[in-house]
């Protein structure tokens, strides 16, 4: 695979709710016939269609819902959060496009979180969580997240300050983005405020609860020249993966903070033929306020250790000279994991965001965590 050979063309998502009412087949509908629409496409020209596994509905159905084409190729992204929407589902879309297989592939998600079980339901299936960590007290993503944290803070030194330096940068951004979940003010005080759910993190450091879909389609770039945006080309992906299953994710390997995002953002800057100073902004999967930390360092946005203190310096805060999850990211703008971030990068790419728009933005990283795998895409406006 080479960079620069296809481009996301449209763009789709709904609104962002603590609790909606439609369904995760209702959402992704919506989110692709406005994806179509905002390519200036109609769905008889959707002839490739990538799904998710953890979402339950099958390329088939989505293409019947929105009267899509026939299908010429069909694909599932075989991994999880992030890394499934903003990069292994962009890469099997490439691949497709470049075999000749599809000429306008639709990547469309949904997540119901507030659904009996929400994200943890998977989670309580595994038998080595299941059998050894529920029994104990020891389950949930909190729980993971917050070793995670302990374990960080113990290697490099982090601060409350500078741990609460995430939420509030995201918050700051959040409240220029009409669309956000949580638009309110946010300062340290407000932080110490939020309840505690597993030390160090409060709920502030923990990504939101929503009801919503997004969607995009992707296309070959001399197509997309014909198309009524500019064009925003797929630079570059790449995607770190590792063997460990779910039932020892995060608890129950050597070390909980260091998934392969390394991998992953070296063959993305490769393949784009960049590095990371020369980015204009980037979008990272903020789960949690100290995956967020380890991942901005994982981009190579700041050094090994530096990331809580790169966040406490303001240099990801709207103005700072790296911005970072320009629309609230998933701890205040709305957790519809990976591909509100990816849409968010289109979006800046184009210049349509207004007052939070960053100046001359032409090359955006998005970061995808996905359990135990990860991948980096990089996005540039040609």
């Amino acid at each position: 695979m080479k960079g620069n050979k296809v481009a996301i063309t449209g763009i789709g998502e709904t609104a962002f709710l603590r609790k909606g009412e439609e369904t995760v087949m209702q959402m992704m509908t919506r989110a692709s016939l406005a994806a179509i629409a905002d390519a200036g496409l109609t769905p008889a020209d959707i002839d490739g269609h990538v799904s998710n596994k953890y979402v339950g509905h099958p390329s088939e159905e989505v293409a019947h819902a929105i009267g899509a084409a026939t299908r010429r190729f069909t694909a599932v992204a075989d991994t999880a959060g992030g890394t499934a929407t903003t990069g292994d589902a962009l890469r099997l879309a490439q691949l497709a496009i470049e075999a000749g297989l599809a000429r306008h592939v639709l990547v469309p998600y949904a997540i119901r979180s507030t659904k009996p079980g929400g994200v943890y339901g998977f989670h309580a299936r595994e038998p080595q969580k299941a059998g050894l960590e529920m029994p104990a007290g020891f389950f949930g993503q909190p729980t993971y997240f917050a070793t995670m944290a302990n374990r960080y803070a113990h290697e490099f030194g982090m601060s409350e300050e500078e741990l609460a330096s995430v939420s509030m940068t995201y918050r700051a951004w959040a409240a220029l983005t009409p669309s956000a979940q949580k638009r309110d003010p946010m300062d340290l005080d407000a932080y110490r405020q939020t309840p505690m759910i597993s030390t160090p993190l409060r709920v502030a450091d923990c990504c939101l609860t929503t009801d919503g879909g997004g969607a995009y389609v992707v296309s070959a770039v001399e197509a997309a020249r014909d198309l009524p945006h500019p064009v925003i080309a797929v630079q570059g992906v790449g995607i770190g993966y590792n063997n460990y299953p779910h039932g020892v994710l995060f608890t129950q390997k050597p070390c909980t903070f260091d998934y392969p995002g390394w991998d992953s953002a070296a063959q993305a800057y490769a393949m784009a033929g960049v590095d990371p100073k020369d980015l204009d902004l980037a979008q990272v999967y903020d789960g949690f306020s100290i995956s967020a930390i380890v991942q901005t360092e994982m981009l190579g946005l700041c050094d090994r250790g530096e990331g809580a203190r790169f966040y406490a310096a303001g240099h990801a805060k709207p103005s700072g000279r790296m911005p970072v999850n320009t629309s609230g990211g998933h701890m205040s703008g709305g957790y519809v994991p990976g591909i509100n971030l990816l849409i968010e990068a289109v979006r800046q790419l184009r210049g349509q965001e207004g007052d939070r728009q960053v100046p001359d933005a032409r090359l955006c990283a998005v970061a995808g965590l996905g359990g135990n795998n990860h991948s980096t895409t990089i996005l540039a406006r040609d």
